[in-house]
């Protein structure tokens, strides 16, 4: 056993990179040294948005100084596609070209400024063609990348007709730049074999060496792809870091040395994907009470030029436009559309914030139409006990805690007092309102394409006593190896600094799932949990009979083995392991594990895509300037289950991010692309991220109380992506004080919620 009282698990932890964060001591992969003879490159992009590819000439690119090599798809040697999914996205356009900044050329030099000079001397002829930019134009031109998906339950068009309260609507949800510190970046290393060693600023570091593989013809024994760590992903580098590492891998080959292909702020966000933008069309009934009774929604995201992960993102947005709230007849349908911009991939949410959205602005709608109060309306329609607890595609919502959070968070936020003192407020200002909100989030946990739902581990001890963690989830800031690290310490009962969480890499644990879906402590947590197991269960023997006692009598616990019966006999774990050694034993072990039970059948809207959902709320009070439609948050209260948490000091600071990024895609961050489809908003001054001053002024965030969740890692539950949803509460609370503004009725407020569309609301308001 381990002796879960001397245990870092469920205690707070230090990041294990904080102090290298904070001191700089942290190296990326732009920061590995250089190995000799490295070269660089620059991608010659598609100056048009749609166009055919009538001619390319690299022959002046290649006399400028310092330029190595100008690579074009004619030197790709076997498949010239790097798409996630399907075959749908090429490495270098060949004959059409789809988006404007698409990689045309790659030039490889001794510098960047030699290779941006052989950019600029490519010559380029594309013949334009009409391009599609906005989602709206897609629709009517029937622009699409997928078929219909469609979940349904019961009957809504007969519910609907019945309903006493019945009204429809649009909900309009932007894009959003993953906006990660560390750009997209990949530096090749070959090696003998022919094999090469990629340093990859990625989440997948599998499908990286799967595509870089297949692009190169090679078997995938030849390529292993290392992650140093990441700074920040959210999805960004989950699909779309393997286009430059299989950029930086053909130019490895080709010119026999290594290669860096590493972008800069403008050209990572020209040319990267977004969160998705999505455009959905209602039809709602309700109780005039405020009962919920049935929904119609069509939901339309634009995936850009390529699928990438398109259809799985829209899946996730239909399986949560209920959010916590039970809908008893229900039929939403999703299509992707085609446009002539960057693939849209995954964000963190992965399109459950844009189907939440759409349910929380039909409840903020519900309340001000009717009247009632939106704490309550929102209570009402609850998930609870059988029938009101079977979601649109059938799956059982289990031990559903939102009715005490509700409880629990209305009591801690002082909510019924704070209300009154805001309608106070409001009556005695002219030109600034406040308002106040709670919104629930409930969130599904599990990669919803099942056979990613797995993870490998390999945990390899030293007869000195000291421990090296494999798995194969990515570092990117979250704490994944934080995590990692305490679970493997619990297990082997050893101090936190005598064990070391290695890089990921594909050479020690192959097969690896992205680290996504906010699953990496879940499935790498389970696989370290059994690697270290396995081997304490080696050492148990060894040190019964240094103890002189039974193997079941032996406990691990604070670095030392002892008695249970006889804790007076007790011996530092080194010791163990030495004799472990001296007497052959295996001191290394491997880890599997895979989620149970994970099913969705496509053809039918059924299925358990779910291991188990994820709960929280948050209670956000804004006050609005009725002048410059600026908004501040005055006060947040977060009240989020994270299980029983394995570091609760990680926990906490992943919900505290995960909302702001959150409300920085509801506020203040707007992508603007023009009618050529150019991204205006390409850089700091032209793309407004939520910085240090926009964080709420007070902000309290606590963790569910003895909330301990059956058939996970040490009952712990996710945290990367269900709190980003808490943002939501933000518009939610800006409705209400704009609504102040004027004498009642349904709030014209738009998402993103920026100071222009908040003036605008304001004046309508006004005006009746």
């Amino acid at each position: 056993m381990a002796d879960a009282s001397r245990s870092p698990l469920h205690q707070p932890l230090l990041h294990e990179s904080g102090l290298r964060h904070t001191s700089g001591e942290a190296r990326y992969v732009d920061d590995l040294p250089a190995p000799h003879g490295l070269l660089v490159a620059q991608v010659v992009p598609s100056p048009l948005a749609h166009g055919k590819l009538r001619s390319l000439d690299v022959s002046a690119a290649l006399k400028v100084p310092g330029v190595v090599a100008v690579l074009s798809a004619k030197d790709v040697p076997a498949l010239n596609d790097v798409g996630a999914v399907v075959h749908d996205e090429e490495l270098f356009a060949f004959d059409t070209v789809r988006f404007l900044g698409q990689a045309l050329a790659l030039v490889v030099g001794a510098s960047y400024e030699a290779c941006r000079a052989g950019v600029k001397a490519v010559k380029v002829d594309v013949e334009p063609l009409p391009a599609i930019v906005t989602l709206d134009d897609a629709i009517a031109k029937g622009s699409f990348l997928s078929k219909d998906h469609r979940l349904t339950r019961g009957d809504p068009a007969a519910a609907l007709a019945k309903a006493p309260v019945r009204f429809q609507g649009e909900v309009r949800t932007g894009a959003q730049d993953h906006f990660y510190l560390e750009t997209q970046c990949t530096l090749a290393v070959p090696d003998e074999g022919p094999s090469l060693r990629l340093y990859s600023s990625t989440q997948h570091p599998s499908e990286v060496q799967a595509i870089v593989a297949h692009v190169l013809g090679w078997g995938r024994h030849q390529i292993a792809v290392e992650v140093p760590r990441m700074g920040g992903g959210f999805g960004g580098k989950e699909t779309q870091a393997a286009p430059y590492a299989a950029m930086a891998s053909l130019a490895a080959v080709k010119t026999g040395r290594p290669v860096k292909v590493w972008l800069n702020r403008d050209q990572d966000m020209l040319w990267t994907g977004k969160r998705h933008p999505f455009l959905t069309r209602f039809d709602v009934g309700f109780t005039k009470d405020g009962q919920l009774l049935a929904l119609e929604a069509e939901l339309f995201s634009d995936g850009g030029f390529s699928m990438d992960l398109s259809r799985a993102i829209l899946e996730r947005a239909l399986f949560h436009i209920d959010n916590g709230y039970f809908i008893p007849d229900v039929r939403v349908t999703g299509h992707v559309a085609k446009t002539n911009l960057p693939s849209n991939t995954a964000f963190r949410g992965f399109g459950g914030p844009q189907g939440m959205a759409v349910i929380e602005d039909i409840m903020s709608r519900a309340a001000e139409r009717l009247g009632l109060d939106p704490v309550e309306l929102r209570r009402k329609n609850l998930y609870g006990a059988a029938p009101r607890d079977v979601t649109p595609y059938w799956q059982e919502v289990r031990d559903c805690r939102l009715e005490r959070i509700f409880g629990e968070l209305l009591a801690s936020s002082d909510y019924e007092r704070r209300a009154k003192a805001v309608a106070t407020f409001n009556a005695a200002h002219q030109h600034a309102k406040r308002g106040l909100a709670l919104t629930p989030v409930k969130f599904g946990i599990s990669f919803t394409t099942s056979f990613l739902n797995q993870a490998g581990a390999l945990v390899i001890v030293y007869s000195d006593g000291t421990v090296q963690v494999n798995h194969g989830g990515t570092e990117m800031g979250q704490g994944l190896h934080t995590k990692m690290l305490a679970v493997c310490a619990h297990e082997l009962g050893v101090l936190p600094e005598r064990v070391r969480v290695m890089t990921t890499a594909t050479d020690k644990v192959p097969n690896t799932s992205a680290t996504a879906a906010s699953s990496g402590s879940d499935l790498n947590g389970f696989a370290v949990k059994q690697a270290a197991e396995t081997i304490r269960e080696r050492l148990r023997p060894v040190a019964a009979r240094l103890l002189d006692v039974t193997p079941d009598d032996v406990r691990f616990g604070g670095g030392l083995v002892s008695s249970v019966a006889r804790p007076d006999r007790k011996l530092p774990f080194e010791k163990v392991t030495h004799e472990a050694y001296l007497a052959q034993v295996s001191l290394s072990a491997t880890g599997y594990y895979r989620t149970p039970d994970i099913h969705f059948d496509r053809a039918t809207g059924r299925g358990k895509p779910f291991h188990y959902f994820a709960y929280g709320a948050a209670v956000t009070e804004v006050e609005v300037s009725g002048l410059t439609g600026e908004h501040r948050l005055r006060r947040v209260d977060i009240l989020h289950d994270v299980g029983a948490s394995l570091v609760p000091s990680i926990d906490l600071g992943q919900i505290e991010g995960a909302f702001v990024q959150g409300w920085g895609w509801l506020t203040c961050e707007e992508v603007r692309v023009d009618d050529k489809g150019f991204l205006r908003t390409h850089s700091p001054d032209t793309y407004k991220v939520p910085a240090c001053g926009d964080v709420p002024l007070d902000f309290r965030v606590s963790l569910l109380a003895n909330a301990a969740q059956d058939t996970t890692i040490h009952g712990s539950k996710a945290v990367g992506e269900p709190p980003f949803m808490l943002a939501l509460s933000v518009v939610a609370a800006l409705r209400q004080a704009v609504g102040a503004f004027g004498k009642g009725g349904e709030v014209p407020l738009t998402m993103p919620c920026t100071p222009e569309a908040l003036l605008f609301a304001i004046e309508r308001t006004r005006a009746g």
